[in-house]
């Protein structure tokens, strides 16, 4: 019996001097059957007036992909960046990108086929393909996996990178100062995705994940099932998770790890590339840490569930659910419909998705709330409410750890304005926020 296929699918814009390196990776996988890798490459048609350089390399990079394909290698080549076959009106992005690779792999492959969503410039070990199968095996009923990831910094050499809780980097020296500020721009982004992923798990969310383009697998059946994604210019990985998340369990945790590149980039208009951008500038407003008081809301209205299923509750998540539906009377229908707890419970969640709670928490750092918590929640530096973070991930996560892993950095953290703190700590934090989310995630899994 033929063994399932997987599917690699990357969009392509820009990517001429990232996309070799991401390729020989794949080339170089150790695993016992088909890979099929499919590129998009891709561009809106009006590049050709506004944006000639992004043109030219996109021309350099099928020509390039043409010659590997004619040599031999397992190649599906989409071109929406020559004249003519470029993305129009509103149609366009990486979300459209992904949406055509895609619908082109479910024309071909079966529903065991797994497809692995990754970007032109993200590296991965030569195990990769064959621990997201043995991820999916172990876990029949998944849907999808939600990758572990890494943002490496400059000088750092993929065999020192960390899969699982990695050694403490013993210093940090860059190569030069931009490249600093580079560095610095994506280890404050990370804390803020660790943080926020690390609460999520805390509080048992449905949603406790974090969203890479460059870091998602999923069977095709599922994909088929969940109706596809929106092809949003940017956040489509999150809204795709979202609907992964709302028809069933994903993955949090398998021997495998995906190391994007840190780059500053307007491709997208929100994401990792923009957010390095702005945060080099020194806003973060967009990327704020959260405090932990934050998510223990969302929780109380968690464990208030059955207690709501009988009669209404003012609880600020509920509150601030109600404002955004404009509904006052926003459970009793629920109630009406699902005539027990557990159907009620799921009801619940598909209202209270990702997105809303990641509304309510930004709403409530404007302190425009009634909750005494909020407000003193949005009274918190963003260096205060990682060092409440740091304290509480230390009490509920260390012990997960290997004693030889355990942390000894972490609560020792001085509330000072982040952007002051040494290059080198905020590296430190950034790998323990990882050990204690990998056991996390591996925890979640069992």
């Amino acid at each position: 019996m033929t063994k399932p296929a997987l599917h690699i699918a990357i969009p392509a814009m820009d990517e001429a001097d990232y996309l070799p390196s991401t390729m020989a990776d794949l080339f170089a996988q150790q695993i016992d059957r088909p890979v099929h890798i499919h590129v998009c490459v891709n561009q809106p048609e009006d590049y050709w007036q506004t944006h000639p350089d992004i043109c030219e390399n996109n021309r350099q990079t099928l020509q390039w992909l043409h010659k590997l394909k004619a040599s031999g290698r397992p190649l599906h080549i989409i071109d929406r960046s020559s004249r003519g076959c470029g993305w129009k009106g509103k149609q366009r992005g990486v979300g459209m990108a992904r949406k055509t690779l895609f619908q082109s792999i479910l024309e071909k492959a079966s529903d065991q086929d797994l497809i692995v969503s990754l970007d032109a410039d993200t590296h991965v070990g030569p195990d990769y393909l064959q621990h997201l199968v043995e991820s999916f095996q172990a876990h029949p009923e998944a849907l999808a996996m939600a990758v572990p990831y890494y943002h490496p910094l400059s000088g750092d050499r993929l065999e020192n990178w960390p899969f699982g809780p990695p050694t403490l980097r013993p210093g940090y020296s860059p190569s030069d100062k931009d490249q600093e500020i580079a560095d610095r721009a994506i280890l404050r982004y990370e804390i803020y995705m660790r943080c926020y992923h690390l609460n999520m798990l805390r509080i048992a969310s449905p949603y406790a994940f974090t969203a890479l383009g460059s870091a998602i697998a999923f069977r095709c059946r599922s994909y088929r099932r969940i109706g596809g994604m929106i092809p949003a210019q940017s956040g489509e990985d999150f809204y795709l998770m979202q609907k992964f998340c709302k028809r069933g369990p994903i993955v949090q945790y398998g021997e495998c790890c995906v190391y994007p590149s840190a780059r500053f980039s307007t491709r997208v208009g929100f994401g990792t590339g923009p957010a390095l951008i702005k945060g080099s500038q020194g806003d973060w407003s967009s990327y704020p840490i959260y405090p932990p008081a934050l998510f223990d809301q969302v929780r109380q209205a968690y464990d208030a569930l059955p207690r709501l299923y009988r009669h209404d509750l003012d609880l600020p998540f509920l509150e601030f659910l109600a404002s955004q539906f404009k509904d006052a009377n926003l459970w009793q229908p629920l109630r009406e419909n699902f005539k027990d707890l557990p159907h009620f419970v799921r009801a619940f969640h598909e209202k209270a998705d990702a997105l809303r709670i990641l509304q309510f928490l930004k709403q409530s750092l404007r302190a425009n709330t009634s909750s005494d918590a909020s407000k003193d929640a949005a009274s918190l530096s963003d260096a205060q409410a990682l060092d409440e973070n740091l304290q509480l991930f230390t009490r509920c996560y260390a012990d997960l750890l290997p004693v030889q892993m355990r942390p000894t950095l972490l609560s020792g953290f001085a509330p000072t304005r982040i952007e002051e703190a040494p290059t080198y700590l905020l590296a430190q934090i950034r790998d323990q926020l990882f050990q204690m989310e990998m056991m996390a995630r591996k925890n979640a899994c069992l």
